[in-house]
C-alpha cells in the first residue's frame, strides 16, 4: 500500500468520528434533540455525502454540485446508523484511495471556478474533510451526552 500524506488526515478523521459514534446503538438511529435536526444516522450519512462531494467537487472540472436541497433529501432518507456507517466507511475508502493515487503536482491544481473553494488547491479539500468531519463529531458527541453516554476521547485513550 503506498503512502500518501494526503489520505492520511482522511482516515485519521474517520478514526476520531468512530470513537465518538461508538457510544450509539442502532436503536439511536432516529434521535435527534429537536423535529426538524438530522438525526443520529442522518448526521453519520450526511458527513459521508459531503466527503464524496468534496472529492467530486475538488477534482472535476465543473467543480461542485451545488444542488443543496437533492442533497438533503438524499441525507433525509437515511433511517440506519448502521448503513450511515457504511457509507461512511465507503466514502472514506474511496477518499482515500484516490487521494493515494494523486502526486504533489495534481494536488496543487486549482479547484474549478464556482462559489466553492475557486482557485485553491485541489489539497485544500483534505482539511475541508477534517474539519467539516470535526464539527459533526461535535455534534455527535453533544447527541450522546443528551442520550446520557458519555463519548470518549475522540483521540485514543
Amino acid at each position: 500500500m503506498a503512502f500518501n500524506a494526503y489520505a492520511v488526515p482522511v482516515t485519521q478523521a474517520l478514526q476520531f468520528f468512530s470513537r465518538t459514534c461508538s457510544v450509539f446503538k442502532e436503536d439511536d438511529s432516529g434521535f435527534a434533540p429537536t423535529p426538524n435536526q438530522f438525526t443520529v444516522a442522518q448526521q453519520v450519512a450526511h458527513v459521508a455525502q459531503t466527503i464524496d462531494w468534496f472529492m467530486e467537487g475538488g477534482f472535476r472540472p465543473e467543480g461542485f454540485d451545488l444542488d443543496f436541497a437533492a442533497h438533503q433529501l438524499s441525507v433525509r432518507e437515511v433511517k440506519s446508523l448502521q448503513a450511515a456507517l457504511t457509507w461512511l466507511a465507503g466514502a472514506v475508502d474511496r477518499a482515500s484511495a484516490y487521494l493515494k493515487d494523486q502526486t504533489a503536482e495534481q494536488m496543487m491544481q486549482p479547484i474549478a471556478d464556482g462559489p466553492i473553494m475557486a482557485g485553491e488547491p485541489r489539497a485544500a479539500v483534505v482539511a475541508a474533510i477534517a474539519e467539516h468531519t470535526a464539527h459533526h463529531r461535535g455534534s455527535l458527541a453533544v447527541y450522546a451526552r443528551l442520550l446520557g453516554y458519555s463519548p470518549p476521547m475522540p483521540y485514543g485513550e
